[in-house]
């Protein structure tokens, strides 16, 4: 009997990195079925999809569309991003310590034809990492600050970038191990629903940021004092936000699915201020928002609309009055640094590619004189991360409020935005550093 073997290149990396899957063994022109099992925070995800071996009867995943499975056309990390929970309304990607892989089995079997020895299934395993050997994690409680900074292991200095995350609050440790792995000193800052902190996004001041950022250059020195920020959903709002309140201590703002205006806390709100109440304060006082005084907004199209809900029917309507929304916009011209917006066609939060227009506009109106990068994905929806992650769980019970709505947007389009994001936002990254360091040196 004929045997199958399964072989993945590189088979342990960082989860950004790319693989080649490539099975053996098969007899010409059979069909073989490529399963995926990956175990999430104690939750297994499965995919698979069915190849044809080609004539000297092997598969490759680069090369080699499905003739059916879980995912459609040439993608060599198709089964991760279109894997599925076993357990139905699941979300958790990453282990909870996220210093831990996520390990993957890859299986190759038979699909059975009359006439046609069977092979023996294989396994191998893939493994994926955040934290790269050596990269140095450290839990920050002090100056009034919930977060955790994470180093990489090489010697500094370092560029830093401070991350935040959006309206589900907590602490956004993937995505700042996975920068401390490319080089980079990275503060994720929780502000609310993290130990110590409030359970809600309202009556939140900026200056805890501004303490961030200034507690960030102190405890690492970073390179040539190099510090962005990125954000996503409500925190691609504060990220501009930011960038235009404390403009003398941001050095780049890399702002995926944003808000051009200021909003109320919304599904994140404190419900005894309610969801048409304030979020960000300065200098003690509440910014103006999009919901305030709005004489076209409404929540019943997000409240009373088809399954599943559309935050963004809501968003629009608020949209309609010009004069509420001059009140809310981020006065995004006041940045002094590079601008990467990130946006998504099918959106279904808010109208991040609407307000991406609106940001870049006003930036071109200005002739801001750093470089803004624009990427607007079709039919990709709110949810983008990085690469090589499942994208299948679009609808989901919002953290805070427990309300069922959808992000949007086609599980193949949500995979290819968050692969070029990624790319986008490292690319953007090395720019913006090189600029700053070239200014840093001129006299």
């Amino acid at each position: 009997m004929p045997n199958f073997s399964i072989e993945v290149t590189p088979a342990d990396a960082l989860i950004d990195v790319p693989r080649r899957i490539v099975v053996r063994g098969a007899l010409p022109g059979e069909p073989v079925r490529v399963s995926s099992s990956t175990v999430r925070n104690d939750v297994e995800w499965r995919s698979s999809a069915c190849f044809i071996a080609d004539a000297s009867g092997g598969v490759d995943l680069s090369m080699s569309p499905p003739v059916d499975g879980d995912y459609h056309g040439i993608d060599p990390m198709g089964l991760l991003w279109s894997q599925q929970p076993v357990q139905p309304g699941k979300r958790d990607n990453f282990h909870a310590d996220v210093t831990a892989p996520l390990v993957t089995t890859l299986t190759v079997s038979a699909v059975a034809e009359l006439g046609l020895k069977q092979c023996r299934p294989a396994s191998t395993t893939l493994v994926q990492r955040l934290a790269a050997e050596g990269v140095m994690r450290r839990e920050v409680r002090e100056q009034g600050l919930v977060g955790t900074l994470f180093l990489p292991a090489t010697p500094g200095p370092h560029p830093a970038v401070m991350i935040v995350n959006g309206s589900g609050g907590g602490i956004n440790e993937p995505r700042a191990a996975l920068y401390a792995s490319r080089g980079y000193a990275a503060f994720a800052l929780a502000y609310f629903k993290a130990p110590g902190l409030s359970d809600y996004i309202s009556n939140t001041p900026l200056e805890y940021f501004e303490r961030g950022l200034d507690w960030l250059r102190a405890e690492v020195q970073p390179k040539d004092d190099f510090v962005a920020i990125s954000g996503q959903s409500r925190g691609g709002e504060l990220v501009l936000l930011l960038g235009a309140t404390f403009p003398e201590k941001v050095s780049a703002v890399l702002a995926y699915v944003p808000s051009a205006l200021v909003h109320s806390g919304q599904n994140a709100a404190d419900p005894k201020v309610g969801r048409e109440g304030p979020t960000w304060l300065l200098r003690g006082q509440p910014l103006p928002h999009q919901w305030q005084d709005n004489r076209t907004a409404s929540w019943q199209p997000f409240d009373d609309g088809p399954s599943p809900h559309r935050h963004e029917l809501a968003m629009l309507t608020a949209l309609a009055d010009e004069e509420a929304v001059a009140r809310a916009r981020i006065p995004v011209e006041r940045i002094q640094a590079p601008v990467l917006l990130l946006s998504a066609t099918d959106d279904g939060s808010w109208p991040s590619s609407l307000y991406c227009s609106m940001v870049s506009e006003k930036l071109a109106e200005v002739r801001h004189p750093w470089p803004v990068l624009w990427r607007n994905y079709a039919n990709a929806g709110h949810s983008i991360l990085f690469p090589f992650v499942p994208t299948t769980q679009t609808t989901y019970a919002h953290p805070v409020s427990g309300r069922i709505s959808t992000g949007g947007g086609e599980p193949s389009a949500n995979a290819r935005a968050d692969l070029d994001s990624w790319q986008q936002a490292q690319h953007f990254l090395r720019d913006a550093i090189a600029q700053h360091s070239s200014e840093k040196e001129t006299p």
